[in-house]
């Protein structure tokens, strides 16, 4: 075929929204719930809270009193702006930095602690009956969270299943899978794509050759578009519109929130070990939790006496909750077993028969001495 004859059979686009600039400054229309003083003070008070709650659980991995932590310093609008967006009957199925959302979806600080701090029952949810536990394999949720949508979809229930997700994920199979078929069956579900630049240390330019994430939904047929993950406004209004969109029938959307990741992947990483220092300094300029508060301050008589009345109430609640993990007793070992089948093969039986014995004799032991 000559070039002549060639044509064009299908064109893309991907939009990018960004309404509130990094100076505080609206660069777009605002949107209907942004007019609230109360929803925007919502929105900031969910972030403030979410920061105070990371430097503590970080501080509590430092000095010995809990795991391995996942830190979400620097992500803070992208969870706010998906939990806010999320009716309660709705299912999220989260990664390991949507703490924003979860706390908003009733999740109790505590639960995260316990989690983190290796209790499994910091992953059954008190007031939370809806949503998926934290998930730490890569994009293993995201067929997960298809096969929820799809289950809503016959039972004809006007609920969402939101997965969230980091750039590297992106790239692993699951995730085409999930995209795939929530094309295909036209699924009541939203896929963020968190793009924080690292896939622990690998750069997101290594990763893929693709100009974009959000385009990698153009393969499975569906919506992708991308949002500035700082703009906490942005990441609502374009939240609301994809659940909404999905809720109503009019299938599923992939959007990519675009962020950086400002501390290390984990506690037990050392990010300096391949990222510039220069790079993260001019991250911290795009500070989310800074632009909110900027506007805040020149549109709704924000000042630094409320500054100071909400940093002290996000610490005092901050601080019941790590109380609250620090005087949980652990589970027995033996309870390692429980949640592994419905009826314990014989020869895991036998082991956990083994373990709770040995339990008995040390506490045994412990008393006696």
């Amino acid at each position: 075929m000559t070039n002549e004859e060639k044509k064009c059979i299908a064109k893309f686009e991907i939009h990018y929204t960004q309404l509130l600039n990094q100076a505080g400054k609206l660069v777009g229309p605002l949107p209907e719930f942004a007019a609230s003083s109360d929803a925007l003070l919502a929105l900031y008070r969910t972030m403030v809270q979410t920061r105070t709650f990371d430097t503590k659980a970080i501080a509590l991995q430092r000095t010995g009193k809990m795991g391995t932590y996942s830190s979400s310093l620097g992500q803070e609008a992208v969870a706010t702006g998906i939990g806010s967006a999320m009716r309660f009957e709705d299912v999220l199925l989260p990664t390991y930095r949507e703490y924003g959302a979860q706390f908003q979806r009733k999740v109790a600080m505590s639960e995260i602690l316990r989690y983190w701090g290796g209790d499994e029952r910091g992953m059954s949810y008190a007031e939370q009956p809806h949503d998926m536990p934290i998930t730490v394999p890569i994009a293993t949720h995201i067929p997960q969270c298809a096969g929820i949508a799809y289950a809503m979809k016959l039972r004809k229930e006007p609920r969402v299943a939101i997965s969230v997700l980091g750039d590297g994920a992106t790239s692993k199979g699951d995730f085409y899978e999930g995209i795939n078929v929530a094309g295909a069956w036209q699924l009541p579900m939203v896929v963020v794509v968190t793009n924080n630049h690292w896939a622990i240390s690998v750069p997101r330019e290594v990763q893929t050759h693709a100009q974009t994430l959000a385009q990698k939904a153009i393969a499975a047929g569906i919506p992708g578009e991308q949002v500035d993950g700082n703009d906490v406004i942005a990441m609502r209004h374009v939240m609301s519109n994809a659940i909404e969109k999905a809720r109503s029938g009019g299938g599923p959307t992939l959007v990519e929130a675009m962020t950086y990741r400002m501390h290390d992947h984990t506690t037990a990483d050392d990010a300096s070990r391949y990222r510039e220092q220069a790079i993260v300094d001019e991250h911290k300029l795009l500070d989310p939790i800074d632009r909110l508060r900027k506007y805040l301050i020149a549109h709704h008589d924000w000042d630094d006496a409320k500054e100071q009345v909400l940093h002290e109430a996000c610490a005092a609640e901050v601080e019941e909750a790590v109380n609250s993990y620090l005087a949980t007793p652990p589970a027995p070992p033996e309870t390692m077993f429980d949640h592994l089948y419905e009826t314990l093969p014989d020869a895991l039986q036998s082991q956990r028969d083994e373990v709770e014995q040995l339990g008995k004799l040390k506490k045994g032991g412990d008393h006696n001495g």
